[in-house]
């Protein structure tokens, strides 16, 4: 399964290509695939989610479609702003983690920036009970995000560390 969605994830974004949207119709997809809509619906919720970068809109029925969007790079703080909203009070390591892929593919951090900062959010780094964890880790990546755009911008780039 995890293979077909590696496929079909592929597939669309060979279809965005340069391209800031593409609009694709579940059931043809699917068709496409020889796989079920569902399988499709969990591509679009677990690949491109605004985690990684991207906006689902749909519409259901005869006529429906799904249309993915590239959320926009610049200006940074757009995008900053909804991954701080997105993280909120709590987030779970795997949506920390998917948004630490998506920084990475975007530039805005390299891959020793990412790969600290995995090891900050890691289940194994928070010794906390369960219930505390999310918390923990929402605060850190919310300061981590606005160091990483504040890197970007080329701002703050001091050697106090």
């Amino acid at each position: 399964m995890a293979q077909l969605s590696d496929t079909i994830e592929q597939f669309i974004k060979d279809l965005m290509s340069g391209d800031v949207q593409v609009e694709l119709r579940r059931n043809e997809l699917a068709q496409h695939f020889g796989c079920a809509p569902s399988q499709i619906n969990y591509v679009l919720a677990t690949r491109f989610s605004v985690d990684h970068g991207y906006v689902i809109e749909s519409r259901r029925g005869g006529g429906g479609y799904v249309r993915i969007v590239r959320m926009a790079q610049r200006p940074e703080g757009n995008l900053l702003s909804l991954l701080l909203n997105r993280v909120g009070d709590s987030v779970s390591e795997e949506v920390a983690t998917a948004i630490i892929h998506h920084l990475l593919e975007q530039k805005i951090i390299t891959l020793n920036e990412a790969r600290i900062m995995r090891a900050a959010i890691a289940q194994s780094a928070l010794t906390l009970p369960v219930s505390a964890k999310d918390t923990l880790r929402a605060g850190v990546m919310r300061g981590m995000l606005v160091q990483a755009f504040r890197n970007a911008e080329g701002g703050d780039r001091q050697h106090d560390v």
